[in-house]
């Protein structure tokens, strides 16, 4: 009964997050929408002519700009919605409720992985209608697998994020502040010409030592028109996946549940 308890609180709380998530407008439009725009300016900018090895532009970005949604509807979304919990008292009212505090938590980035799920399957379906881009028969499973470890991972990095979070207000500069300039170096918004990275030097270095980067390779590999065997990029997955547990870590050691004024 325990047991059924707590799985049926885990249920309720994280369908509860999804509903407040789609009757939040500002959330919908940043996390579904927006990816979308991007991906249709990029490919209007620079068109979807082959960049090198027999790929298109949009073959590119498709993966790209998913990794993006995976992130926003994860690691940003938690981010700021956490932090805007803590400082309102809910996060404090909660721990003196019956739900128990990981449960509520623990929701949350259930919720970021099911909207990541969505947003794998809207991206599928555009990239095969707009542009032609298809996931490879043979890269489904790695697909899957790539976008469950991309959500789990940056949910426990948003959770983390909160920690130096200093107010409300402060949420979307510093998770914007800390975002945007990796996705610039880690090409999510500019890709090389012949589909290799776009920057070089110190940004390439930083890049690689960051997860962004590592999802958006880890995802491309399954929109590859020519994979013939099943892709495991097994190397990328493993960078995510640290990263995730420095975010599970960081969130267990330091994580507030009082607001800080």
């Amino acid at each position: 009964m325990m047991g059924g308890n707590w799985l049926k609180q885990l249920k309720t709380q994280t369908k509860f997050n999804l509903l407040a998530f789609r009757r939040n407008p500002a959330a919908t439009f940043f996390t579904i929408i927006l990816p979308l725009v991007f991906l249709f300016v990029f490919t209007s900018i620079f068109g979807n002519d082959e960049i090198g090895n027999g790929r298109r532009v949009a073959t590119l970005y498709v993966p790209a700009l998913l990794a993006l949604a995976v992130i926003s509807a994860t690691l940003v979304n938690l981010a700021m919605t956490l932090t805007s919990h803590r400082e309102q008292g809910v996060l404090k009212r909660v721990r003196s409720t019956p739900l128990r505090p990981w449960i509520f938590i623990v929701a949350q980035g259930l919720a970021g992985v099911a909207l990541s799920v969505i947003m794998a399957v809207v991206f599928i379906g555009v990239g095969r209608v707009f542009f032609d881009v298809t996931v490879q028969s043979v890269g489904v499973i790695p697909l899957a697998i790539s976008v469950m470890v991309g959500a789990a991972s940056f949910s426990a990095l948003g959770v983390a994020l909160t920690v130096i979070i200093p107010s409300e207000e402060a949420a979307p500069a510093v998770t914007n502040a800390l975002i945007l300039p990796l996705y610039f170096i880690s090409d999510i918004f500019i890709i090389g010409s012949d589909g290799e990275s776009a920057v070089g030097g110190v940004p390439e270095f930083i890049a690689n030592l960051f997860p962004i980067k590592h999802l958006g390779i880890a995802l491309s590999e399954s929109f590859d028109p020519f994979t013939t065997e099943m892709p495991f990029p097994v190397e990328h997955w493993l960078v995510v996946l640290a990263w995730g547990m420095f975010g599970l870590a960081v969130s267990v050691w330091k994580f507030r549940w009082e607001p800080r004024r």
